[in-house]
């Protein structure tokens, strides 16, 4: 009973857990909720909504709490202690799932209720929980034969341990490769900040000269700026083919076989495919609707993107008589013509975004919309320094939640960005249980110099995961499996992304972008110019989303059993939107964690489908003023307060008075 993970806790304890209390501890966990699932299916009274789908879904909340815990450290500061716990933690989870999905007197009492749902005078709340717990069941295989049920459990199992084997060895990839430059000369055209951090990061591993790693805070300055092409080709090669080297830390096997596991469960199930799957608990419902909404962006945005193209193309030969632009050509010339075009280079831009006035930037947007107060506290325990931690109070002083902010990229932490939870927000016993709330990110670190400076994708990107945060921290629903982010994956994106059109706007960056030394306020010809430039190389981003989507329904939307080569099958995918030559140590897949790590698996068209939800949103709003209280209280109650426990499209037409209109993204992105 020393584990911290098994004592009652608000906040989680890290200091006080160790790596070795996670095994034991999650498997004691799990032996409490099957306890607590054993007290619903031997309760002698007939089957009722609070005796059993209530009940069931109170249970676990510890387990759910220290398995939270462990996959957010696997994630943002993992080792190979933690790695090896956690190829032993997740089959047992995958297992404990299966035995609670696939337990037939369970089942039954939740059916009994289901059956009768029409008779018991639910609230909507209630019947979207018997809804999704009934379905739960079916789509996991309660209605199979006892033998299939052992094959699914076997499929899961093997799932599940290689999506972390695939996690593993891309952070082992991106660990791995370090650019070492020791002749000045070849840092020509890299911003001085960029020098400064690659002169820390090689001092801190003992070496002369300068150090670039994979990581986008030290990539993405090297991709845009460097003048030696030589040496963007060689970063560029070792980003793009992580997990393509035929070694040890070769993907390719792992993603046909988690495609190919997929497919199994999916037709043991009885899907066409892993996206039918999937799809039927998204708004988008089928593969097909997918496909076609893929193909009309596609349509909209080709003629577009080959002549961004075209006209990159002439510019890098204008300028340095290049002849055919190739991938690691592309961030440094259309920097380049960007800076041409509209007089707005990103290292200007760097000084009036500097981290720490960004966050009391975004939250002051959070106070002005939702009435949110943050106030950093330092009594939190933290599993890494770098970890902020702060105190949310509503207008009326009360918690509304705590949040956790951790900024910058270290070796034991995966690339990206995230938001995640320590603990959900539910109403319990009478009491409203407040979340707990994290988002990870890897953003510029601080030199001996200069504080964090953010670019402005970095800006953006920090308004997106508090827009996700937000959706967690103003959540209101009564039962944790509807509440926040628990909604479909296709709408989960919303508050992300309607979050990031703020950045643009001139109210919002006079709130918080001033020079960091001189305090000046941005000056309104560089708005004018974020503005005029958001739009840049629009048709050629769309292209890059789309084949992004298209890729993950390729992988996941038909048989596989036929593929064996990664490669063949991802260039074909990639056909309808290739503009640059392919390259042909590179490989997008083998890397590609949304799709076979994360969540995103024939879901990755959503980031697509959630900018219509969220540039048909914005346009609300720009009507009645960006900082409107009507319409920020009506987003908040009928969207961020909400969850899942209403369907989203019913949800998002009480927000806006009407379904969203398609063409606010196309007229958004200049693609109209």
């Amino acid at each position: 009973m020393n584990n911290p993970l098994l004592q009652p806790f608000d906040t989680a304890p890290f200091s006080k857990i160790k790596n070795e209390h996670f095994l034991p501890g999650i498997k004691k966990l799990i032996e409490v909720t099957k306890g607590e699932i054993d007290n619903i299916t031997s309760n002698s009274e007939p089957p009722t909504f609070k005796n059993t789908v209530a009940a069931l879904e109170y249970t676990g909340l510890q387990l759910d709490r220290a398995t939270g815990i462990f996959f957010n450290l696997n994630s943002a500061e993992t080792n190979d202690e933690i790695q090896k716990i956690a190829q032993e933690v997740s089959p047992l989870l995958s297992e404990f799932g299966n035995d609670i999905l696939l337990n037939e007197a369970l089942f039954k009492r939740v059916q009994s209720v289901y059956d009768q749902r029409t008779a018991l005078a639910l609230n909507p709340e209630e019947e979207m929980l018997l809804e999704k717990q009934y379905k739960g069941f079916t789509r996991n295989g309660a209605n199979l034969s006892e033998a299939d049920k052992a094959i699914l459990r076997k499929l899961d199992t093997e799932l599940s341990k290689l999506k972390l084997t695939f996690g593993e060895n891309v952070l082992a990839e991106t660990n791995k490769f370090e650019l070492h430059i020791t002749k000045e000369d070849e840092l020509s055209g890299l911003p001085e900040g960029a020098v400064e951090a690659a002169a820390q990061t090689a001092s801190e591993k003992g070496k002369v000269g300068w150090l670039f790693t994979l990581d986008y805070p030290s990539y993405i300055p090297f991709m845009m700026y460097a003048d030696s092409r030589s040496l963007r080709k060689k970063l560029s090669l070792a980003f793009g083919s992580k997990g393509f080297h035929g070694d040890t830390l070769d993907n390719q096997q792992n993603v046909l076989q988690i495609v190919k596991l997929r497919h199994q469960r999916a037709q043991l199930l009885g899907y066409d495919s892993h996206a039918h799957f999937v799809l039927e608990e998204r708004m988008a419902e089928t593969p097909q609707k997918v496909q076609s909404f893929l193909k009309e962006l596609l349509d909209k945005a080709t003629p577009a993107a080959q002549k961004e193209f075209d006209q990159l193309e002439a510019f890098a030969k204008e300028l340095d008589g290049i002849d055919q632009l190739q991938k690691w050509d592309s961030a440094y010339y259309a920097e380049k013509l960007k800076q041409k075009l509209f007089d707005l280079d990103d290292e200007k831009l760097k000084p009036y975004f500097e981290l720490q006035k960004v966050i009391q930037g975004v939250f002051t947007v959070a106070e002005k919309l939702y009435g949110l107060q943050f106030n950093e506290v330092h009594d939190i325990d933290t599993y890494h320094p770098d970890v902020k931690t702060y105190r949310v109070t509503d207008g009326d002083g009360v918690l509304a939640a705590i949040f956790y902010a951790d900024f910058h990229p270290r070796p034991g932490k995966r690339g990206g960005a995230w938001m995640t939870s320590f603990k959900s927000q539910m109403i319990k016993d009478g009491v409203n249980e407040r979340p707990q709330v994290s988002i990870v990110c890897n953003f510029t670190k601080p030199t001996p110099s200069k504080p964090s400076l953010l670019t402005f994708n970095e800006v953006t990107t920090l308004f997106h995961e508090f827009g996700h945060a937000l959706h967690g921290m103003l959540a209101n629903t009564t039962y944790k499996g509807l509440s926040g982010t628990n909604v479909y994956w296709d709408f989960v994106e919303l508050p992300s992304q309607i979050l990031e059109n703020w950045c643009y706007e001139k109210e919002t960056l006079e709130l918080f972008a001033t020079h960091y030394q001189t305090e000046e306020v941005i000056p309104m010809e560089l708005v004018e110019k974020i503005k005029a430039s958001a739009t840049f190389h629009e048709g050629m981003q769309t292209l890059r989303q789309l084949s992004f989507g298209l890729l993950d329904m390729a992988w996941h939307g038909s048989d596989p059993s036929g593929i064996d080569n990664v490669k063949a099958f991802e260039k074909s995918a990639f056909g309808a939107t290739q503009l640059f030559p392919d390259v042909a140590e590179n490989c997008m897949s083998t890397s590609f964690s949304h799709i076979f790590q994360g969540g995103y698996s024939a879901g990755y068209y959503s980031y697509k489908w959630a900018e219509v939800l969220d540039a048909d949103a914005f346009a609300y709003f720009k009507e009645e003023g960006i900082f409107n209280k009507k319409v920020a209280n009506k987003f908040k109650n009928y969207v961020l307060s909400q969850g899942g426990t209403q369907d989203p499209m019913e949800l998002y037409i009480k927000f806006r008075g009407k379904k969203p209109n398609p063409e606010a993204l196309l007229k958004r992105a200049g693609l109209l």
